[in-house]
């Protein structure tokens, strides 16, 4: 018999789930579930269990390609690298180094987004990130601020040891399918759960309480649950002030803020914010869950800081089951940040801008210069682009054009520049607006370590051929870096995972042999002979001084709001059958089938003022654009919002780009439109 099984890790979202592949003369034929996996226990989501319908898609790229005219035409090889040398080179040597841009991909592995951040900033850029700039950018440097780590302080399996799961902004059954196990887990040992979100969703019908709560009111809603805390003598003062500083700035901030202004504000009863404040300060160990409902705001980090104060003021964290839970989206978004992939940070979150850093890897990687940071974000490269200092940009693995906020302005901002390449598995539409598409082997194509969201770090050995002539992405950054005269000199994903060893402290003992093993370790791994970390910050908090930041926040406006013009708020969020821009799940017909177009739920009283009907057509209108959708008539939502999901070629037409001031996200979850028949 000649089919092997090859062990894998899901591409899709960020748990992490391993599988093996049945491979058949180099082609994957199936799957088998891997039920000794820890985070999944063999369980595999709908996407995951139709991965192979796009490992071995016919729409795969196969060979390097040009733009010629309207269309390309394919070349070989050194013709395509050439031209990749020759744009970034004609621009660096024209403007400099900072009108060059750098997107990494949180779907490829860590060895190739380490190395194209390496090869940026050898080159002189500041100007790398990837798409964690749009979903939990405010994670990083909200959690940051607060614990002095942003990840997840505890692990997937560790959630089962909660006895209070507190969800706000996540609506995880559907996002992160397997999560929802540990949760129910948790659950049937009589945990109770909590969920905030202004929608009905699959999440809030396991909710033992369900705070339907105003869009972009959480920070009133958590600042109403501190304050019961602290008025019924709930806080952990002997937490407080052994482990924390800043607890006179939040008594000062909420005393003269009261339950009836949080209830107003919120839309929930006095009554409701005082029980989930009771139940989560009281549980012996309490899990808050948030994900882009609480990141996607012009108060993104605000949030985040926010729900991290809230399990320091009751002492809910450091250890099992107690602690923050940010859900990850996209299967390496965590390990891309761990390798630098942000301006804000070098490997190891070192931030940029401190001349440390830059001596510390000056001498890692053997050379005299290195630019300091922090550089462009993905959202400032777009007005980079448009007003002239960005000519030059080379996006891996990731569609801006599907994916931003406000993407008629994305559009017109990659119009603008003087040279565009795109290294992709498909042809999405922002690879059909690049000078050059380079054709890059998928996850089970080559060998790498991938991070998912509970800092679990993974390895996987190349089980298939890449179609055609398409390469690694390490390959591909090689020989671009070799020919602008760079030295990278990397045969394989291990020679560049033992240089993340000796660089990346978190990563120090995170050696092949020993994550290539099911399961692999969790971060930080200082040495060789360190297990992992399951929990972080049970001692001392990963601070200069080791303790954390207590934040005194006031919720923002939203950067828009309704008006008679726009009289309906729209949110938008992701469902169970497809997954971030679509390139992958829109081509997966058993998918399809079953959720085949973009459409708008929208509440039966709104549906009635407006004579729509279920199943029509409409158009969804805002400020940036329109776009087509059919219309599903529920009570999911409330009266005068409207709920779309972003995996569609439309919906980011219509999103806000208003962007939180620090962490630079855009505003997602609110735009004000209207809805209109189609004619």
């Amino acid at each position: 018999m000649s089919t092997k099984l090859i062990a894998s890790l899901c591409p899709y979202c960020a748990v992490g789930c391993g599988l093996y592949l049945e491979v058949d003369k180099g082609i994957a034929k199936g799957i088998e579930y891997m039920t000794d996996h820890p985070a999944c226990e063999g369980a595999l989501c709908p996407k995951g269990n139709a991965l192979l319908e796009i490992l071995n898609h016919e729409e795969r790229l196969k060979y390097p390609l040009k733009k010629v005219g309207d269309g390309f035409v394919r070349v070989t090889w050194d013709e395509a690298l050439d031209l990749v040398a020759q744009g970034l080179s004609r621009n660096l040597r024209k403007h400099g180094p900072k009108s060059l841009g750098f997107l990494a991909s949180s779907r490829c592995n860590n060895e190739e987004n380490y190395l194209m951040q390496k090869m940026a900033r050898l080159l002189g850029s500041p100007n790398v990130d990837n798409c964690a700039r749009l979903c939990h950018s405010p994670t990083v440097v909200g959690l940051g601020a607060s614990f002095g780590a942003g990840a997840m302080t505890n692990n997937l399996l560790d959630l089962e040891n909660s006895k209070c799961i507190f969800a706000i902004g996540t609506n995880f059954t559907e996002a992160h399918p397997i999560v929802s196990r540990w949760a129910q887990k948790a659950k049937d040992k009589g945990a109770k759960v909590i969920v905030a979100d202004p929608r009905i969703t699959s999440t809030s019908w396991m909710a033992d309480i369900h705070l339907r709560l105003n869009p972009g009111s959480d920070i009133d809603l958590l600042r109403g649950m501190m304050k019961v805390i602290l008025d019924e003598g709930l806080a952990d003062l002997e937490f407080i002030n052994s482990r924390t500083v800043g607890f006179d700035g939040l008594q000062e901030s909420l005393s003269d803020y009261s339950l009836e202004e949080a209830a107003e504000k919120t839309g929930i009863t006095v009554g409701e914010i005082a029980n989930a404040a009771r139940v989560y300060a009281k549980s012996p160990a309490s899990a808050l869950l948030y994900s882009m409902g609480i990141t996607q705001h012009v108060c993104g980090t605000d949030n985040v800081k926010t729900c991290a104060t809230l399990a320091l003021l009751s002492g809910q964290i450091g250890r099992p089951g107690a602690g923050v839970w940010p859900m990850r989206g996209q299967n390496n978004v965590q390990g891309n940040c761990d390798m630098g992939g942000m301006p804000e940070f070098y490997p190891g979150y070192k931030k940029s801008a401190d001349p440390k850093t830059i001596e510390f890897f000056k001498a890692g990687w053997g050379v005299t210069e290195l630019p300091p940071g922090p550089g462009l974000t993905s959202t400032e490269m777009n007005d980079a682009a448009l007003d002239g200092r960005l000519k030059a940009l080379y996006i891996i693995g990731e569609d801006p054009v599907v994916c931003d906020a406000n993407v008629k302005k994305t559009r017109q901002a990659l119009e603008s520049l003087d040279f565009l390449v795109v290294q992709e598995i498909f042809m999405t539409p922002t690879a059909r607006m690049a000078d050059v598409v380079l054709p890059a082997a998928a996850w089970a194509e080559k060998d790498g370590s991938y991070t998912s969201m509970e800092r679990r770090v993974q390895w996987i050995n190349k089980a298939t051929e890449a179609p055609g002539e398409a390469k690694e992405g390490l390959w591909i950054i090689c020989q671009i870096a070799s020919r602008m005269g760079l030295n990278l000199p990397y045969e394989n994903a291990a020679e560049v995972l033992e240089e993340i060893n000796r660089l990346v402290p978190q990563y120090g003992g995170m050696t092949k042999a020993r994550i290539a093993k099911i399961g692999g370790l969790r971060w930080p791994c200082p040495d060789d002979k360190h297990p992992g970390t399951g929990i972080l910050h049970t001692e001392r908090f990963s601070t200069p001084d080791g303790k954390a930041r207590i934040s005194a926040v006031q919720n923002t406006p939203a950067g828009e709001v309704t008006s008679p013009e726009f009289p309906i708020l729209l949110t938008t969020g992701r469902i169970v059958l497809q997954y971030n821009s679509g390139s992958m799940t829109l081509r997966s017909a058993s998918l399809q089938e079953r959720d085949p177009e973009l459409y708008v739920e929208m509440n039966p009283q709104d549906a009635v003022e407006l004579k729509i009907n279920a199943g029509d057509m409409i158009v969804v209108i805002t400020r940036r654009g329109q776009a087509e959708a059919r219309v599903r008539i529920t009570e999911k939502v409330k009266p005068g919002m409207v709920f779309m999901p972003f995996h569609y070629h439309g919906t980011n037409i219509l999103t806000s780009d208003a962007l939180d001031p620090i962490a630079k996200i855009p505003e997602y979850k609110m735009a004000a439109c209207r809805i209109e028949s189609k004619a």
